[in-house]
């Protein structure tokens, strides 16, 4: 049997456990469910099964509540902390995938060029806003180089 990972947002409480450990009524969190405002897993039988980050939803819900926020404001705010983990989620895949490309890649190299001339410039140097600024890549500028040779010879 292969094991599963656990995290944040595997489901594992019954309702009647995430009921008392958020501090609610059984009844409330299925209408919560019902209305899709905190909506969890279900078991191949259909029963409801909670994660921990359920119950952080359910005790924001109730905390929002509780400050005179409505459902429907409270749907928005979970819906917009949803998006957020899931861009946060995304930019971090994008992070590590140009990390691996730039590992990959050690010939590439950016120049910057103004009125001292062209020089190197290291990972995580800035260039001033005076000097202007060329991305060069070698197999760019060889390839431009053969299409000037090419028109010469022509």
């Amino acid at each position: 049997m292969a094991e599963r990972r656990m995290d944040a947002d595997t489901p594992v409480f019954a309702i009647a456990v995430a009921a008392e450990l958020a501090g609610m009524h059984p009844q409330t969190l299925r209408q919560y469910d019902r209305i899709g405002l905190v909506v969890p897993g279900r078991t191949s039988g259909g029963s409801r099964r909670y994660s921990t980050r359920n119950l952080e939803q359910l005790r924001e819900v109730a905390q929002l509540s509780s400050e005179g926020m409505s459902l429907p404001a409270i749907a928005r705010v979970l819906a917009l902390e949803n998006e957020n983990r899931m861009l946060r989620r995304r930019v971090a895949e994008l992070e590590n995938a140009l990390r691996t490309e730039r590992e990959n890649r050690p010939g590439m190299r950016v120049f910057a060029a103004g009125s001292a001339g062209v020089t190197p410039m290291l990972g995580g140097r800035r260039v001033r806003r005076s000097t202007e600024v060329m991305l060069w890549s070698p197999r760019a500028h060889r390839n431009a180089d053969e299409s000037d040779g090419d028109e010469r010879a022509r």
